[in-house]
């Protein structure tokens, strides 16, 4: 593999931007990619692949680079020399890499590998917490697996087309898929490719949802006439497969605190054909007290640490603190209190997370359970997904139903 200077320049900008500016990774390689027309889908794959690449494994680069941060250009480079020495690339004769120790690079790497927090490239509070939350064998392997980059799944809009449908036609746009057992909507994608081009997307047949993200509306258990709540709505990838579960009938309330999240959801919908869901911005109490007694079934997709999808935002890593995480944990418990109470007799509520912290999941629940509002409510199941597991993102749900 040859080195091209511009792309690698657009890699290092993007990692100032993340690194020291604080920068979302996936918007930063969004508008990366938008620099040089003359790009092909391999000088775009390489910027991306690579941007992501050395931020997931910063804190391993930077130990054997022997830099710190804040990173300067020439820190970055280093970095990149890393990336591309055990890559195993011919580094180029240019200035930023002629005092590249190449030899001395893979012995660090072969010694800093014994060590999980260098090895998984996490930082030391993390680590700390991923022991004493799933124990040394299951976050040794969790953490592992969070580090590998996720699949591509497609979740097929049954109100539009069927499963087979959609793969026919995503194959006459050369795009090639297979079904996943266990995940009835799911296609996954054998290779990487840009799907929002293709005339399925634009005609609203499927959407990009991870494969245990797509559980969480099976789980909540809706029949078509009922009215659903979603209170923590966000862009709406669950809304809109409830939507398609409930085939457009009865009514959804897709509720969020972000105005813009429901804008995003709004454009969503129309692509879909979806058009049973409401939207309501949660700007006071009053929206929520309205629905007390109200809903069939609740779904609670609580804020979280985000620590079962790191693989698809590897820069959560560094970005994290401890305290957020204690935080969520208090938000978590009064978003279970607060929107409960819109559930009916016999109605029905999932809680889930995209975490793999039992403190955020299962003890959450068994909190709330032991609570006034909580002893309404009966524990039916739960499941719990590990990425090294399901091979997809981690993710926790609970279903409950309300004494009638």
């Amino acid at each position: 593999m040859r080195l091209h200077r511009n792309l690698c320049f657009a890699v290092i900008d993007g990692l100032t931007l993340i690194f020291n500016e604080g920068h979302y990774a996936d918007k930063v390689i969004q508008q990366l990619l938008k620099r040089d027309k003359r790009w092909g889908s391999r000088d775009r794959a390489f910027v991306a692949e690579t941007t992501y690449d050395i931020v997931r494994w910063k804190r391993l680069y930077a130990e054997i680079a022997e830099v710190k941060a804040p990173y300067d250009r020439d820190n970055l480079w280093r970095m990149f020399a890393v990336w591309a020495t055990l890559k195993g690339i011919k580094l180029p004769d240019w200035k930023y890499f002629e005092t590249t120790p190449t030899r001395k690079i893979k012995g660090r790497f072969d010694e800093l590998s014994k060590i999980r927090k260098f090895r998984e490239s996490v930082p030391d509070w993390m680590d700390e917490l991923g022991v004493t939350e799933l124990g040394e064998s299951l976050w040794t392997k969790e953490i592992a697996k969070q580090n590998e980059q996720a699949d591509v799944i497609l979740r097929v809009n049954t109100l539009k087309t069927s499963k087979k449908d959609l793969q026919q036609k995503l194959q006459s746009e050369n795009i090639e898929t297979e079904f996943l057992p266990n995940h009835p909507s799911a296609l996954k994608l054998k290779e990487r490719a840009n799907v929002f081009k293709t005339e399925a997307f634009k005609n609203g047949w499927f959407e990009v949802q991870d494969a245990s993200s797509q559980l969480v509306a099976d789980f909540l258990d809706v029949q078509p006439g009922m009215k659903v709540v979603d209170v923590c709505a966000g862009a709406g990838g669950k809304t809109l497969h409830l939507a398609s579960l409930m085939q457009n009938k009865g009514q959804i309330i897709a509720m969020d605190i972000y105005e813009s999240k429901l804008k995003k959801l709004k454009v969503r919908a129309r692509r879909n054909g979806v058009h049973n869901i409401e939207l309501k911005v949660i700007d006071s109490t009053k929206p929520i007290k309205k629905l007390h007694g109200k809903a069939d079934r609740l779904l609670i997709d609580a804020p979280c640490s985000g620590l079962g999808v790191l693989r698809r935002n590897p820069d959560s890593k560094w970005k994290l603190e401890p305290e957020f995480i204690e935080n969520i944990k208090k938000t978590q418990a009064e978003v279970l209190q607060q929107y409960s109470k819109m559930v009916k007799p016999g109605g029905k509520m999932v809680y889930a997370t995209c975490s793999v912290l039992p403190s955020e999941n299962k003890q959450q629940v068994d909190t709330f359970l032991t609570t006034e509002l909580g002893k309404e409510f009966t524990f039916v199941k739960d499941n719990n997904i590990f990425a090294h597991k399901s091979g997809f993102d981690g993710f926790y749900m609970a279903l409950l139903e309300k004494k009638k």
